[in-house]
């Protein structure tokens, strides 16, 4: 089994953990909630409920106000009124826009923008079912190195939309599950935080089948902790408005990792 050691706080972390998920999951600016994403044209863009609106609200005025895209700036302007440059996500969170009951941001992919719309009030059409999890299992907190890759790795990640972004790998994490060689690369890296992306024998049966998140914080002389009691689903197992990076083949696990979220209840 996967090389651990013994931390008697994990459980009562690990319920933690969990608590937050399911606070998040369902709140109103829960995943569950989004309607619709958009991508901008260049120009104006009509926010309503008209037909003819590029960015559709299901009910309210036929005509709202437009989202301006020009020279890589974005801008909302409400019929009538002044406009109001927006902040997209790819630099840290975006501007929000409430109309009613209803938000919209706007999101940076690889320069394709596109406005994200939530119904904060999704609610009350279908209350959060839940998640469902693995027992908690110390045996899959494990400790691996973090191996330098000489030269880096290219790697072209898609996402659930179809759409390809290049990265360089720089490093791995390598550890052994029942004697077997494994390694993942992370999908990105930065001081406080690795992000993988991985799928496994569990996935498209128990869990999600287009796979599983995993965050680990920064590698420290050399290792880095992979907790999959903390392996969590990613946002488009819950809404078809996400734009979620798949797997890459390299993180194709050949064994089952029964350890963090299944597949969120009332999911098929």
């Amino acid at each position: 089994m996967p090389d651990i050691t013994n931390e008697g706080d994990w459980p009562a972390s690990y319920q933690h953990w969990q608590a937050q998920r399911q606070a998040e999951l369902a709140g109103p600016d829960s995943w569950l909630g989004m309607i619709g994403l958009f991508w901008l044209e260049a120009g104006r863009n009509a926010l309503g409920s008209s037909e003819e609106a590029l960015i559709r609200l299901p009910e309210g005025e036929d005509h709202i106000g437009d989202v301006i895209y020009q020279e890589d700036r974005v801008f909302w302007q409400i019929q009538g009124g002044v406009p109001v440059e927006l902040a997209t996500d790819k630099a840290g969170p975006p501007s929000t826009v409430d109309i009613d009951k209803y938000k919209f941001f706007i999101v940076d992919r690889d320069g394709r923008l596109a406005v994200r719309l939530r119904d904060r009030e999704w609610a009350k059409r279908q209350p959060f079912a839940g998640l469902a999890y693995y027992k908690f299992d110390p045996a899959w907190r494990i400790r691996a190195d973090w191996q330098p890759l000489i030269p880096p790795v290219l790697m072209e990640v898609p996402n659930v939309s179809g759409d390809l972004k290049r990265l360089e790998v720089a490093y791995q994490a390598v550890f052994e599950v029942d004697g077997e060689r494994v390694t993942l690369l992370p999908m990105s890296v930065n001081e406080h935080e690795i992000f993988f992306v991985f799928r496994d024998r569990t996935s498209g049966r128990e869990t999600y089948g287009a796979g599983r998140f995993l965050k680990a914080a920064a590698a420290v002389d050399g290792m880095v902790t992979l907790d999959f009691n903390r392996a969590f689903n990613p946002p488009c197992a819950f809404t078809a408005f996400a734009t979620c990076p798949l797997p890459p083949a390299e993180n194709w696990l050949s064994f089952t990792v029964l350890a963090g979220e299944k597949k969120p209840l009332g999911k098929t």
